[in-house]
């Protein structure tokens, strides 16, 4: 995904191997960015891009007219099973493929704003009407869409307009009768009930206009830092000459105090599975959902009503105002070669947009940088001078004077001030000698083929769309439309991304709406870069949690960080999912640096009984087993032993079985399935520690069991038996902690358990406030419960059902 497909990195694999060793040691010692990309790219032969253009082929991204009858008849078939957001996606898969103002595309978007209008969602359900009727919707099935709008307009109190449509709907009938009488008679008595609705319902005042309620939604730093945009004035800027740049805190912070909130400077939304044509689909249009179905291409807003580019099936957006934003930024040098870019992989496509958006900056002093290189003028990169102390007081000493003087740090500007733009991207380090020549060699031959693809359909320049004719002639003065620039610059970032792409994500729900239950799971959603947030050094323990809102990015501080003290971020590898050694193993092969930080520097080399959440029990007496490949008793009290070969086959088989019972909960089959857990459970005591991550996951499923069935006190008991593995692997006050908590004063609501709701409410808000902040979804949800239990008479009646978000525990249905 983020790199070139399996069969262009063989490809060129191998194309290396056959390579003369004078060759191959002329770029694997090159010093310079721009001698690797020139020597590489000079090797691009003709048979090598018409084998790019063969698997780039495969990847469906133009606009086929035969696909939007496909596609509708598919959305049509889930219509009639009810399953409405499944045929809105195929029919926002029609409207991707139709061209504008047809009567394909018209019909697409009529046919999605019906399954829009049972899914309850009546703004964009007029959002799509009205685009049926700019698109040319046919006069003959007008009535039944305006009905719909009308239906729509009363439901949201916009009565005026209600009637308006009501009244042309009738003077329509009359003037043009194009139904059939049945349909007609229908179609009137539904009219006539919409009358009546709007003559006894009154007009429903909007309480916050939408300026005001996104002023409620968008909370923003209290105290924005003067020298470093995006980040709190709780946050200072420190250089180092081994650590390089890092964050400080300037003054105590306490936990859950927000730090930076930043909106990524390029992202890149990551694809999802979406396999050549060749890879054996049933037919060359996939119905199946991805992530580039769902959101927007720009700002990564969920959506079941993309807009689709009008020149590419691929490319889809929430609004034609992102739509737009995006043709004149960047899509319309890369709408031409989709195929390419998915290809060629996400660092590629993220590379290609950074470049492309250097051209709406004054970048002259970063571009004549590359040309120096290119020109072989020995130039100094920012990263490698000696930098010192903070942000504040960046000063040295002059040699010849002996006078102090500022000192720049890479990637502020003339008044010393780091921000989110493209001359801080270009200053984060892209670690060129730490690559492998192998790597360095596939990079710069996928840069340079799509450049030469870019430059053959004449999109390379710098200068389009700049707004200011001063900037445009200030640039083309300074900057030379050179293929060779753009591939250095292109190179240089995707050699960064390795260390400085940040993965966007976000909890994604699964299961299909027959389902008894669906279950929620955290995706990458998209690559993005972070100018702020890459500053932050990594940390096995750190003392921040970030948080995505779409295309922004939140950190929070996650425990109490002294005045003086580094701000510290995961990088992925954390104490609490790796031991040590395969912690510095990934750091040292990805980021290229060995972890000293305290987790690394105090935790003990990993035991033979290893962690708890993974540890093997003795049968007799319960104790942890010990040693390598054969086990025994660690209490000495045993004398039996066991091979860990032998418990290994034992855990995997106790894994199928657990399958197998999802697989029947999943179906409804909840008695059958609770059954076959509980089995589980007998079986994994037998030789499982009790905080091993297999025996909480067995006792979560008995939770979603018994909550599915309404038996709410016994789903209580099997999840705080989960909360205790979750806690012994993740810690008490971990974000993990705080979505199980979560789901516990759910089950406690509805099972109707007022004080151990309440005292769980409080214990998973003090976790999720830290995390996630006040205005996340689950810390609402939780004030919501509260409210309501607080608000309860003495002796309530009959059981109590909560469900604000239109969801109980684990999404059930």
């Amino acid at each position: 995904m983020d790199l070139p497909v399996d069969e262009w990195k063989y490809y060129l694999l191998q194309k290396w191997s056959l390579l003369p060793k004078s060759i191959q040691l002329t770029i694997s010692t090159a010093e310079t960015l721009s001698d690797i990309f020139l020597h590489s790219s000079s090797l691009l032969q003709p048979e090598d891009e018409v084998f790019l253009k063969r698997l780039s082929r495969g990847y469906l991204v133009e606009k086929d007219p035969n696909a939007p009858l496909f596609y509708r008849k598919e959305g049509n078939k889930k219509f009639q099973k009810k399953d409405y957001t499944g045929a809105a996606v195929l029919y926002s898969k029609g409207v991707s493929h139709s061209r504008p103002n047809t009567e394909d595309i018209s019909l697409c978007y009529a046919n999605r704003s019906a399954a829009l209008f049972h899914l309850g969602q009546y703004e964009t359900c007029l959002e799509d009407i009205e685009r049926a009727q700019m698109h040319g919707y046919p006069e003959r099935l007008k009535p039944k869409m305006m009905l719909r709008k009308a239906e729509c307009l009363v439901t949201l109190g916009r009565l005026q307009e209600a009637k308006q449509t009501i009244s042309d709907l009738e003077r329509n009938f009359t003037a043009k009768p194009t139904l059939e009488a049945p349909s007609c008679q229908i179609l009137q008595r539904n009219l006539h009930h919409l009358k009546m609705k709007v003559q006894e319902k009154k007009t429903v005042p909007e309480t916050f206009p939408g300026a005001v309620t996104k002023a409620f939604e968008d909370i923003d730093i209290r105290e924005e830092n003067k020298r470093i945009s995006s980040a709190s004035s709780s946050v200072g800027l420190c250089t180092d000459p081994v650590k390089g740049r890092y964050l400080v805190a300037t003054k105590d912070i306490l936990p859950g105090e927000l730090l930076v909130k930043e909106d990524a400077f390029v992202i890149v939304l990551n694809p999802g599975e979406m396999p050549p044509l060749h890879h054996g689909l049933e037919s060359k249009w996939d119905t199946r959902v991805t992530n580039g179905d769902l959101n927007c291409h720009r700002c990564l807003k969920h959506t079941l009503a993309t807009v689709p580019c009008n020149g590419c099936s691929y490319a889809k957006y929430c609004s034609k105002e992102c739509l737009q934003q995006a043709w004149e930024l960047y899509h319309s040098s890369e709408c031409a070669v989709g195929g390419l870019l998915l290809t060629l992989g996400v660092f590629c496509h993220v590379a290609l947009r950074l470049t492309l958006l250097a051209r709406f900056e004054n970048i002259g002093k970063v571009i004549k940088k590359l040309c120096d290189e290119i020109s072989n003028k020995d130039i100094s990169l920012p990263e490698s001078k000696n930098l010192v102390k903070t942000l504040g007081d960046s000063h040295g000493e002059s040699e010849e004077t002996g006078k102090i003087v500022e000192i720049p740090i890479p990637g502020c500007n003339i008044n010393g001030k780091y921000e989110n733009n493209y001359n801080a991207v270009f200053n984060l380090l892209p670690h060129t000698e730490n690559h492998s020549p192998e790597h360095k060699f596939l990079c710069a031959i996928s840069v340079s083929a799509l450049c030469r693809q870019l430059e053959a359909a004449s999109l390379l320049a710098f200068t389009p769309g700049l707004k200011s004719s001063k900037l445009k002639a200030a640039v083309a003065t300074e900057l030379c439309a050179d293929l060779n620039i753009w591939g250095v610059a292109m190179l240089r970032h995707m050699l960064q991304l390795q260390c400085n792409a940040q993965a966007i994500t976000t909890i994604q729900q699964t299961g299909s709406k027959e389902s008894i239950i669906t279950t929620s799971r955290q995706i990458r959603l998209a690559t993005g870069i972070f100018p702020v947030v890459s500053l932050l050094n990594h940390s096995c323990r750190p003392n921040t949690s970030v948080s995505f809102t779409n295309t922004v990015a939140t950190i929070r501080a996650a425990q109490q960080i002294g005045r003086g003290q580094e701000i510290l971020h995961c990088y992925g590898p954390h104490e609490s999912r790796m031991d040590v050694a395969e912690r510095q193993q990934k750091l040292r092969s990805q980021y290229f640096f060995d972890c000293s930080c305290p987790a690394c520097h105090t935790e003990k080399p990993k035991t033979a009984a290893g962690p708890s959440w993974e540890a093997f029990c003795c049968n007799g007496c319960g104790a942890l087993m010990q040693g390598d490949a054969v086990l025994s008793c660690g209490s000495g009290s045993c004398t039996g032993s066991v091979s860990r070969d032998q418990l290994v086959c034992r855990l995997q088989h106790l894994q199928q079985q657990v399958g197998m019972a999802w697989k029947l909960l999943r179906n409804g089959k909840l008695e059958q399935a609770i059954q076959q857990l509980l089995g589980c459970r007998q079986d994994a005591r037998s030789f499982l520690s009790a905080e091993h991550m297999m025996v909480g996951e067995i006792e979560d499923d008995l939770a979603q069991a018994y909550a599915a069935l309404g038996d709410w006190q016994k789903s209580a008991s099997h999840l705080q038996k989960s909360l205790q593995v979750v806690e012994a692997r993740h810690g008490p006050s971990s974000v993990e902690m705080g979505h199980e908590l979560f789901k516990l004063a759910q089950v406690l609501f509805n099972g109707f358990a007022v004080p151990e709701a309440l005292n769980t409410i409080q214990k998973a808000e003090k976790v999720l406030l830290v995390h996630c902040g006040p205005q996340s979804s689950e810390i609402q949800e939780l004030q919501e419960m509260r409210s309501c239990l607080l608000d309860l008479p003495p002796t309530p009646v009959g059981p109590l059902v909560y469900c604000p978000t239109g969801r109980e525990p684990w999404q059930m249905k």
